[in-house]
């Protein structure tokens, strides 16, 4: 009888994605969803950290186990602001939204304005 004991397949995601990269359109398209990857890695992380399964979050949330693995899908959806605060105190955080300045944009702003 064959040997049915659970054998976890080891993967490096950063040689993945380095080998993957040079596929052509998906850096671009990768790139292209950077910041969705990491809130979903950030995501995850802290689900792992409080060690809630994504069922334990979707009872908290008073959702189901589908619409927790679509929000933890990157690129797939657009959740609202109300869907990420109610995540994060799921997962014992608050939401923090940051707006970054890009300093070429700004010089180019402030060139054009004269200020």
């Amino acid at each position: 009888m064959a040997d049915l004991k659970y054998q976890p397949v080891t993967h490096d995601h950063n040689e993945f994605l380095e080998k993957t990269k040079k596929r052509e359109g998906f850096k671009k398209a990768y790139e292209d969803l950077e910041e969705e990857y990491a809130l979903v890695r950030k995501m995850l992380a802290a689900r792992a950290r409080v060690g809630l399964s994504q069922e334990a979050v979707a009872e908290i949330m008073g959702t189901t186990k589908s619409s927790i693995s679509r929000l933890e899908a990157a690129g797939k959806n657009a959740p609202s602001m109300t869907t990420l605060k109610r995540y994060a105190h799921a997962v014992g955080c608050h939401l923090e939204i940051k707006l970054v300045s890009d300093s070429c944009l700004t010089r180019k702003v402030s060139d054009s304005t004269g200020l």
